[in-house]
């Protein structure tokens, strides 16, 4: 008969965390995080129009929003678009959480998004993503997905919605302090999940496709796209006056998008992750060169 090793269960919980990304000895697997969307949620902890702006857009978007939201939609499982949903497991398993619930919405825009609570939360997917885009660029786009519900997003996604799309006009104004706050962390937070993306896909060109994709939104043309002449966009616009108009933004603009996950691509985080090897910039490189390209104003 066969014999059964001894079962390490304290050995089993490291393997499989070491298997994330970013996980390191003190337990921190939040290490591909960009440093500035976490220091703007600490932040918002101690800014009482914030505080009450979030608990006010979640409430509205328990009792209201989320019927609105799910009324149309079809939710994805293990019978109903398994593909979908596998891709959604995968995610998932690469950044340790619970595998997210899904729906697919009847949309032509190019676009997904994640709502409700930290933990009652929910993956909306256009469904025109799901006719343009691979397989493995769809897991892009779920994982950037499954990178809020990691870093503890969802709230301030939710209550971000509820103030511009739900709230009265009145509302609106009185809030529009907190909801300029909100955007301002949004636009770091898309730089965390995009790296979340790429950590779900473990290739970076995949997940450059996918966010170049969403920019150009025509079948005909993604296969001519040149990524270096859609970079040299930035060098123009970056000294205009017009990128000002960039703060009222829930993105950062696009090329910068792309420009920020190709420095992630050099680090040494995402090159252990993919099995290059240890050499690469160290997070903290990564974050100050980051923040040079994503900033609207120097």
């Amino acid at each position: 008969m066969a014999r059964v090793g001894e079962l390490d269960f304290n050995g089993f919980v490291d393997g499989r965390r070491n298997q994330r990304p970013g996980f390191v000895s003190d337990g921190n697997d939040h290490a591909y995080a960009y440093a500035w969307d976490k220091t703007t949620r600490a932040a918002f902890e101690r800014v009482k129009p914030v505080e009450l702006a979030v608990a006010a857009g979640v409430r509205m978007f328990k009792h209201i929003g989320k019927a609105q939201l799910l009324g149309q939609a079809v939710k994805v499982g293990p019978r109903q678009f398994p593909r979908v949903h596998a891709l959604a497991e995968s995610c998932a398993q690469t950044l340790g959480i619970s595998t997210p619930t899904l729906y697919v919405v009847n949309n032509p825009h190019l676009n997904a998004a994640t709502y409700g609570t930290n933990d009652d939360s929910f993956i909306m997917v256009h469904s025109a993503l799901v006719d343009h885009l691979t397989d493995e660029e769809l897991l892009s786009v779920i994982g950037h997905e499954c990178g809020h519900i990691h870093n503890s997003h969802v709230v301030y996604l939710t209550a971000m919605h509820y103030l511009s799309h739900m709230a009265g006009l009145v509302v609106r104004s009185i809030g529009l302090p907190a909801l300029l706050a909100l955007r301002a962390w949004s636009r770091r937070a898309e730089v965390t999940c995009d790296r979340a993306a790429a950590l779900c896909t473990k290739d970076m060109d995949v997940a450059l496709r996918a966010l170049t994709k969403l920019a150009l939104g025509s079948q005909k043309l993604y296969e001519q796209l040149d990524i270096d002449a859609f970079l040299e966009q930035h060098e123009e616009a970056k000294d205009s006056v017009g990128r000002f108009s960039e703060v009222f933004a829930t993105h950062p603009w696009l090329p910068k998008r792309v420009l920020a996950l190709k420095t992630f691509g050099e680090s040494q985080l995402f090159r252990e992750h993919i099995g290059l090897g240890a050499a690469g910039l160290s997070m903290e490189e990564v974050d100050a060169r980051v923040h040079e390209v994503v900033k609207v104003v120097g």
